[in-house]
């Protein structure tokens, strides 16, 4: 299997060296990292789509398409004489053996969390003095609401924290009683603030909760798209078009899907 599994990544690495030499094809030839960055994101969300739909033969493909990602990077980097394919896989096989002491040397790490804590520990020594502040090894990149929840516990880790659950509720009754001010205000720019507040706080309640709030949301969009599509169906059945339903209409069908 491994074998296998090598001889297979080296022919990727082949093909897409292949694609971008003089004589390859137009289309990747004139890719750079920035044109490709969009691609990484949408392969990363048909990933994470196809494991919510437990779709997993669609999932064997899209994950390939995400493997091809890094491959397309590294290609394009060892062009420019940045690095190569196999300075990247050495520097992951490297920092896994160095983060996993329990497992590759004579390190003790009995739950999930001690494995987190040593983690966190053996990255903070590899950064040294880089990172100024704690929150500084936060990738500000990610999407916001995975940066909120990433925030919210390293400061939690630091003793910034509520007592409890029901504090975390009066903290989020506080911001939309200060988002109801500021909708009084018609200041747009403290709205804003106030509904960010407010989002940063149901992070916090999820985090309180043990819900990861981006698969929690994730799995309302999918709830909504299928009750949505319910009253879309309904209306068909009447030959309505959904632009001339009331809305008293769209609910009473709605709530047929949530029976269903």
């Amino acid at each position: 299997m491994g074998s296998e599994a090598g001889t297979s990544f080296q022919q990727l690495v082949d093909i897409m060296a292949r694609l971008r030499a003089p004589d390859g094809c137009p289309w990747d030839r004139e890719q750079d990292f920035d044109s490709i960055k969009r691609h990484t994101i949408e392969e990363t969300y048909e990933v994470i789509d196809a494991i919510e739909r437990k779709d997993f033969p669609n999932l064997c493909e899209e994950l390939g398409d995400l493997i091809l990602q890094p491959v397309f990077y590294a290609q394009m980097a060892a062009e420019a004489g940045h690095f190569n394919i196999d300075d990247t896989l050495r520097s992951i096989n490297e920092k896994l053996i160095r983060r996993h002491p329990h497992i590759f040397g004579d390190g003790q790490a009995d739950t999930a969390e001690d494995v987190k804590t040593k983690w966190d520990e053996i990255k903070a020594a590899e950064k040294g003095t880089r990172d100024s502040g704690l929150l500084d090894s936060v990738n500000r990149a990610q999407p916001a609401l995975m940066e909120s929840i990433e925030i919210s516990k390293k400061a939690a880790k630091a003793g910034f924290e509520w007592e409890n659950y029901d504090d975390v509720l009066a903290k989020l009754r506080e911001e939309l009683d200060e988002l109801a001010e500021a909708r009084q205000s018609g200041n747009a720019a403290d709205i804003e603030g106030e509904i960010g507040d407010l989002l940063f706080t149901v992070v916090n309640l999820a985090r309180w909760a043990k819900v990861d709030p981006e698969q929690a949301l994730r799995h309302t969009n999918t709830k909504f798209r299928k009750r949505f599509g319910h009253v879309e169906a309904r209306l068909r059945e009447q030959e309505k078009p959904i632009e001339t339903a009331s809305l008293e209409e769209m609910e009473a069908f709605w709530q047929e899907a949530k029976q269903s």
